[in-house]
């Protein structure tokens, strides 16, 4: 985990590589610690994340909280397969994330997916693993490596927010496409997590303005 020193450094590397980004560093301070979570903890953030995909916040919140009560309060691989696609499709969520979590609960059953080993994988690797699980894509192992994980380097040029913020940083006219997005990212090399949660902040700021 970072310090608050190593933070603000990473902080001023990220406005020195970017001027459009300094006033939003000043007034949103360093990007987070990045604290790996325990191993216990991977399998429901990965769960939470296919909840999530292609929804607003507050709907994704009430539907993985009826989520969360179909697999009987905790959300863990039995739970998961006991409860079965049907009932999860109950709770609110399409067919194809009911399947992905059962899927994703048989890979971690089996040991396609080892997640007490992700701690020592690279992000590529863990990419390919966990995307070879139905119904899981890129986004939400980027969401997985950064925020469960605590991966500094990740670009998730997949992601409206992030590209959202990025075009409101730099005063374009339109959201600019993950494929001009990616080679942006290159200066931030090492940080790009830190510089898509700058991005992120945009876009809150901005909300708040309204």
């Amino acid at each position: 985990m970072a310090s608050l020193d190593q933070r603000n450094a990473f902080a001023r590397r990220i406005s020195d590589a970017d001027g459009a980004f300094a006033p939003l560093v000043q007034r949103a301070g360093p990007p987070p610690a990045r604290k790996p979570a325990p191993v216990d903890a991977r399998f429901p953030t990965l769960i939470r994340s296919i909840t999530f995909q292609l929804l607003a916040t507050q709907a994704a919140n009430t539907i993985h909280a009826r989520v969360v009560q179909a697999c009987g309060g905790a959300v863990t691989v039995n739970s998961v397969l006991d409860t079965g696609a049907a009932l999860l499709k109950d709770a609110g969520l399409s067919r194809a994330k009911s399947e992905a979590m059962i899927d994703l609960a048989a890979h971690v059953a089996d040991g396609r997916v080892a997640l007490d080993h992700h701690g020592r994988l690279s992000d590529a690797a863990i990419i390919r693993e966990v995307t070879a699980v139905k119904g899981i894509g890129p986004w939400t192992v980027q969401m997985y490596l950064m925020h469960t994980l605590g991966r500094r380097d990740v670009w998730p040029v997949g992601d409206y927010g992030v590209r959202l913020g990025w075009s409101l940083l730099h005063q374009m006219n339109e959201t600019i496409s993950e494929r001009d997005l990616r080679p942006a990212g290159e200066p931030f090399d090492g940080l790009r997590s830190d510089v898509a949660w700058y991005c992120w902040q945009a876009v809150h700021f901005l909300r708040d303005a309204k």
